[in-house]
């Protein structure tokens, strides 16, 4: 036998299994949710816009590497109803190296579920495809009903939401290291399968009905063969834009944009949503098939800012609590103008420069040696103080953006769509460690990371213009 007939196939890398992954379920959503293809041109147009007109986002941005990933960048979100179901869907996004970050409890907010995000981590790989997927597991003990309880429990445990070769080929790349070309492929097509819509419930009518009451979203997890992805998010620069557009293209909005206010200096994370579709689908019936409608899959837009650091969340925490509090959108509260005029008032609070936000430890900051700082460096020992260095031109900072979600928005984006009558008061705590054990791995801290991404960047920043060593604490 030759050397190369005899040598192993190369293994391809995560990076373009979930690119692979992200096209195809971009592609596949288009077919299912055709004002999704809607949204992507509008967002494109709007995208394309910001970027003609403001050179120095634009800039910014490449800069920081992310100027590519704008048009490829996406989130889902998939709902599970076992612990099962989490601990195979953490294997199936390792192999597109996404692994679970940050803990999120969404029964404070009346939504029966806990959450985690599969994301990539580092930034080369966020750079090349951040696709995200917001994944939650159906909190049963919640449901009040002991036995609807019992019988959702039973409903799920009969169903296998993968397919048996798509697990075959997460066995294999967990055992080899790695799947070939072709194998991705195959694992791509195989994987989609447990994402892809059913119109067939897996429940009566009557079931359904008696999930659909306890809460529209237990309904929507229990009642079907697979957890179907039900939204798939693109970025944009422009949120509001996209929002004020949104009905030339026959699209309706949500009322308000969840998150943070319109800054200059974008935070965090800003979210809006079109309407829910009402779909046919057919229920399980002693004399074949009952046609019935369900509403759970809607389209969503986010705009991401910096990451903030606890300092800084806390403030936002605060700020946003404040406005929540007194002033309510909706049936028999104030109109969504109102709304926003508050929350941009309140807002002020919160620093909107980048130099402010660096300067008081309330966002996160790539740095980096400029060619003048590196040029100086070369001539003489530059000054040991990071912030003369930044005052002298010699040492820059970008802002690190949000890659993770906001439970609040969240919720609220999950309730406009699930039906505003449904704001349960679930008496419980969050529940992270029976999280964490359903997963089969502790999630990652996102505080933790977006400050081991702004000390890297600071070290070698540092380093290249001969300064290796100068401590964190005292680049503000």
């Amino acid at each position: 036998m030759s050397r190369s007939l005899s040598m192993p196939q190369a293994f391809v890398s995560p990076d373009r299994i979930r690119s692979l992954f992200t096209e195809a379920m971009s592609q596949m959503y288009r077919a299912e949710v055709p004002q999704y293809g809607t949204l992507i041109e509008l967002v494109a147009d709007v995208n394309a816009g910001c970027l003609e007109n403001d050179p120095d986002l634009r800039e910014r941005l490449a800069q920081a590497g992310e100027l590519e990933r704008i048009d490829v960048e996406r989130h889902g979100a998939i709902r599970l109803g076992t612990a099962d179901e989490l601990f195979t869907i953490r294997r199936l996004f390792a192999v597109m190296g996404m692994q679970p970050v940050g803990y999120y409890d969404l029964s404070v907010a009346g939504v029966p579920v806990h959450s985690t995000s599969f994301r990539p981590i580092d930034e080369a790989a966020l750079n090349v495809n951040p696709f995200r997927v917001f994944t939650s597991l159906l909190r049963l003990e919640l449901i009040e009903d002991e036995g609807l309880r019992g019988e959702a429990e039973a409903i799920l445990a009969k169903r296998r939401i993968y397919t048996p070769r798509a697990v075959a080929l997460i066995e294999r790349h967990e055992q080899k290291g790695g799947l070939t070309e072709a194998e991705a492929t195959e694992f791509v097509a195989e994987a989609l399968e447990t994402f892809r819509w059913h119109g067939e419930a897996t429940v009566s009518a009557d079931t359904y009905k008696r999930l659909h009451d306890a809460h529209r979203l237990i309904a929507d997890v229990v009642s079907f063969k697979g957890p179907h992805i039900n939204h798939l998010t693109p970025r944009t620069l422009d949120i509001d834009a996209v929002q004020a557009r949104m009905p030339e293209r026959g699209i309706t909005p949500k009322a308000v944009i969840e998150g943070p206010p319109r800054r200059h200096c974008d935070i965090l994370l800003r979210q809006t949503s079109f309407k829910a579709l009402e779909e046919m689908i057919a229920f399980s019936g002693d004399d074949g098939a009952i046609q019935g409608t369900h509403t759970a899959r809607f389209g969503e837009i986010e705009q991401r800012g910096v990451a903030l650091t606890a300092k800084g969340r806390a403030l936002y925490d605060q700020l946003l609590a404040s406005v929540r509090g007194e002033v309510q959108v909706g049936a028999g509260g104030a109109k969504a103008g109102a709304y926003d005029d508050e929350l941009a008032a309140r807002f002020k609070a919160l620093p909107d420069s980048w130099d402010e936000l660096r300067r008081e430890d309330l966002a996160f900051f790539r740095y980096s040696a400029t060619p003048a700082g590196i040029a100086a460096a070369a001539g003489s020992t530059l000054p040991g103080d990071p912030k003369v260095l930044i005052a002298k031109g010699y040492l820059a900072f970008t802002p690190i953006v949000y890659e993770d979600f906001l439970p609040v928005s969240a919720a609220g984006i999950f309730q406009s769509n699930l039906g505003t009558d449904q704001q349960q008061n679930y008496a419980t705590r969050s529940n992270r460690d029976a999280f964490e054990a359903a997963l089969g791995a502790t999630v990652q801290d996102e505080l933790a990371l977006y400050a081991e991404r702004q000390a890297a960047s600071l070290d070698s920043a540092l380093e290249a213009l001969g300064l290796a060593g100068l401590p964190l604490k005292t680049v503000a």
